[in-house]
């Protein structure tokens, strides 16, 4: 994170400064556009490539990579640049985002109880969660984790349920009370008849829930990569009709001046707003 960061700070500042300066020299202008562009934008071009070699061509880097190789082509320099350092902002920003959400999920897993104290034949029995069938009566002492959900047959606690509802205050529960599994007991020894098997508890369904959530893709996700799997190859047929079927059919027709506006064609319909808005 902190290496991208720099990255864009620096492409950023170069960026600015070919810019604002005016060195009446557009060779010395265009190479530190170069420099900021390959800063930000070197790291796009090698996913193009290698996704070129594994068979995904049609990708939002291989927009990316044409429509600002074209922007260089028809000599939109700072336009070539800014598209690519946008697009990293939003990257970085949405980077930053997950690592957050990581962070969160970490904590949250600490709810995932470690055991279950069972009562069998009038001794206590230590034993994995999952061990324990519905009907088994468990015993949670104070600073313990509920590990299944149940209804409290004997005694009375205060519970923290944070991690479960967000609440701070303690939630004070007492002999016929349900209780939930993932609350932490805070200061007094319960027994619990259990409800629900370890696999359909609400501890085990929060955390199924977290660890498959990063497999799937929101409907903005979705819709880019689907939308980028069409909207990519048609645009470069396009360009590449452009740039060559004219030049044969028109008479006095430039293959130069084809090559231009197809390659404005291509930077023209890159859809920077929408590339850059997903991530974020």
């Amino acid at each position: 994170m902190k290496k991208k960061a720099i990255k864009i700070i620096i492409a950023s500042i170069l960026f600015i400064f070919a810019i604002t300066i005016n060195f009446n020299n557009e060779l010395v202008n265009n190479i530190i556009f170069i420099i900021s562009y390959l800063i930000v934008g070197l790291e796009i071009l090698k996913k193009a490539i290698r996704n070129i070699f594994r068979g995904k061509v049609f990708d939002e880097n291989f927009l990316m990579s044409v429509a600002t190789i074209g922007a260089f082509g028809i000599g939109e320099f700072p336009e070539a640049v800014a598209v690519m350092l946008f697009y990293q902002v939003g990257e970085y920003f949405q980077n930053y985002a997950v690592n957050k959400s990581r962070k969160s999920i970490s904590s949250l897993m600490d709810i995932r109880p470690d055991f279950a104290n069972v009562l069998r034949n009038n001794n206590i029995e230590k034993v994995e969660p999952n061990e324990v069938k519905i009907g088994e009566t468990i015993i949670v002492k104070p600073g313990e984790k509920i590990p299944l959900d149940g209804i409290i047959v004997e005694g009375q606690t205060s519970l923290d349920t944070k991690a479960l509802t967000g609440e701070s205050l303690p939630r004070e529960v007492a002999t016929g009370d349900e209780i939930l599994s993932g609350s932490i007991n805070i200061d007094g020894v319960i027994k619990i008849e259990v409800t629900k098997p370890y696999g359909e508890s609400t501890v085990s369904k929060i955390l199924d829930l977290v660890e498959n959530a990063s497999t799937k893709k929101s409907k903005s996700e979705n819709f880019i990569t689907k939308f980028a799997k069409y909207y990519t190859p048609i645009v470069v047929i396009i360009a590449v009709f452009l740039a060559i079927i004219p030049p044969l059919v028109l008479k006095d027709a430039s293959f130069s001046d084809w090559l231009y506006r197809a390659l404005s064609f291509l930077v023209v319909s890159c859809p920077c707003a929408l590339v850059i808005s997903i991530p974020l």
